[in-house]
């Protein structure tokens, strides 16, 4: 449509739907002509004459404003969508490319907290946007299986389980570990000597004691247990998984490669170091240059020597362009560190490699402290939301039409949804105060409102055979009034909107276009019949434009791993 104009222009959208279809910036072309925007602007509107496809062209300011015929407008883009179905908005942007979104990361000592699920609905939602514009994309978790913080758990079973299992108490495999990690904690304040008992035991284990490693098999298998149905209920999905117990040892054959070339050295204490450069991480205290210990005196390794090993293994097995740790941003300075490190080590692949950082959440009870056991636990939230769901389910059916079973798919997909719309409606770097009330609330900037928008047009269409018929023969010329205008440039929205979200690694672009989508379609709907238009081409041109709505709204919500529901 827009061939004739140069490449370099960006098609954007006026402030006003009276003002214009489509505005095109002339900013790019000041520098090129020599002129400003507006003289350019001008330029072009003088010399764009309308035609069959463009009805008006004006300048305003230094924006070309295009006014296109309604038939090519409304009907190329609605045929389009509704054609393309979960395809539209998708791209190939990717293709040939492989990328790696590691998240969750859980120790197995306890069972997954509402940390764990803003992590977990980051990385699907970010796999998702990946996977929607060609990428080939490998969902990883790096479970950490091992160390002293798991043998507590184990030594504390040990003494003070008597034979106990998940199954004999009737609790969750992770919450069963997780209470003996709280029990050892609330035990060492009364003897300390359980300190030295858990270092005893780490060292078994390292050691091979078939007795400890038969321990440890079995209790982390209660908690895999338990972790697999919060994945699942959550859906969180993986298709590879590395356990730190198998890990724990790399690096050390890398750091002595990097020794000999230089690129560590030693220190007064005799740990091995990595050289911070000073323009990027400035001096310490002493206005020493900064440093970073990768290996300790007698040879130990620490998180960040595992973690170039991993680095590493996880590029060589997977043949990987691009490696996305999804990680809290009290790590931002580890993962600054190891990818300079890994650079250092002649990895260029290391600038591929990417630190989604994100925020704390916090409910009305404060931070979350796993070891005293006040943990904002994962299972009991959803469990609590779905209550909630299901609550406003059952006002809104005050006389019992719904079954049992619709009653608890409908509350599980609506409160799972408002978890997940509420952790990812804002940037990942900042913080969350999460309100459960407000989350599942049918109003409002929730997952809830934009599930209700497209059911709300599922109803509609299930009351018409518009989906059975030839949309060939629907007129679309008769739309373009306000709202129509206002949620059709909503639509043509997504393929952008997708793009800028996998550029900034930031779902919230995607969360923020269908709340306004949204409202954009309640906005049209509550100010323009659609069954009851004026005569049967405008309903079947309307019915168009709602059926296009609900594909996108369906295809957003699926990017962010929110389901619909065609009735609610």
């Amino acid at each position: 449509m827009f061939g004739q104009l140069p490449q370099q222009l960006e098609i954007g959208f006026p402030p006003s739907a009276e003002m214009g279809h489509f505005a095109v910036g002339c900013f790019p072309l000041a520098k090129q002509f020599h002129k400003s925007p507006a003289e350019i602007a001008q330029l072009i509107a003088d010399r764009l004459k309308p035609d069959t496809v463009i009805e008006q062209v004006t300048a305003a300011g230094p924006y070309v404003n295009l006014k296109i015929d309604s038939e090519v407008l409304f009907g190329d883009l609605c045929r389009r969508i509704i054609h393309q179905d979960a395809a539209y908005g998708t791209s190939d942007a990717g293709r040939d490319k492989r990328v790696m979104v590691e998240y969750l990361a859980p120790n197995t000592n306890k069972p997954l907290h509402l940390g764990h699920l803003r992590n977990g609905a980051l990385g699907m939602a970010v796999s998702s946007m990946f996977e929607a514009t060609g990428h080939r994309v490998v969902k990883a978790n790096l479970v950490n299986d091992r160390g002293v913080h798991i043998c507590k758990s184990m030594l504390a079973w040990q003494r003070w389980g008597n034979g106990t299992t998940p199954e004999s108490e009737g609790i969750k495999g992770d919450h069963f570990v997780g209470n003996y990690y709280v029990r050892y904690s609330r035990e060492t304040e009364k003897d300390h000597r359980l300190e030295d008992e858990v270092q005893q035991m780490l060292q078994q284990w390292e050691a091979g004691d078939p007795q400890t490693v038969k321990l440890w098999k079995m209790m982390n298998g209660w908690v895999y247990d338990g972790f697999t149905a919060t994945y699942r209920r959550f859906g969180l999905e993986f298709d590879v998984f590395y356990y730190e117990s198998d890990t724990y040892k790399l690096g050390k054959d890398v750091i002595q490669q990097g020794i000999e070339n230089k690129v560590f050295s030693t220190d007064s204490n005799g740990n091995t170091v990595f050289v911070l450069p000073e323009e990027a991480f400035g001096r310490d205290k002493s206005a020493e240059l900064k440093k970073v210990t990768v290996l300790r005196p007698d040879g130990t390794s620490l998180y960040i020597s595992q973690d170039i090993g991993t680095a590493i293994l996880k590029i060589n097995d997977h043949n990987l362009d691009y490696s996305i740790y999804v990680v809290g941003s009290e790590q931002e300075y580890h993962f600054k560190c190891l990818f300079l490190i890994l650079e250092a080590l002649g990895y260029a692949w290391a600038r591929n490699c990417y630190h989604l950082s994100y925020g704390m959440v916090y409910l009305p009870e404060g931070k979350m402290k796993s070891r005293e056991g006040k943990i904002v636990d994962a299972d009991d939230l959803l469990t609590e939301m779905i209550k909630l769901a299901e609550a406003e389910i059952r006002q809104r059916d005050p006389e019992g039409r719904l079954s049992e079973n619709e009653i608890k798919n409908r509350s599980e997909v609506i409160g799972v949804g408002a978890v997940k719309f509420y952790l990812l409606r804002v940037r990942p770097a900042q913080s969350i105060n999460f309100d459960p009330a407000e989350s599942i609330s049918f109003d409002g900037f929730t997952g809830p409102y934009c599930q209700y928008a497209y059911a709300r047009i599922c109803g509609i269409l299930e009351k018409t055979h518009w989906p059975r018929q030839a949309d060939a023969d629907v007129d679309y010329s008769l739309l373009g009034n306000m709202e129509e205008l206002q949620l059709l440039q909503q639509l043509s929205r997504l393929p952008g909107e997708l793009k800028k979200a996998v550029e900034d690694f930031n779902p919230s672009k995607i969360a923020v276009y269908i709340f306004n989508t949204a409202k954009a379609f309640n906005q049209f709907y509550n100010k323009h019949p659609v069954l009851k238009a004026e005569n049967e081409q405008l309903v079947n041109a309307r019915l168009g434009l709602i059926r296009a709505t609900a594909v996108v709204l369906k295809k957003g919500l699926n990017l962010i791993g929110v389901e619909v529901l065609e009735n609610m």
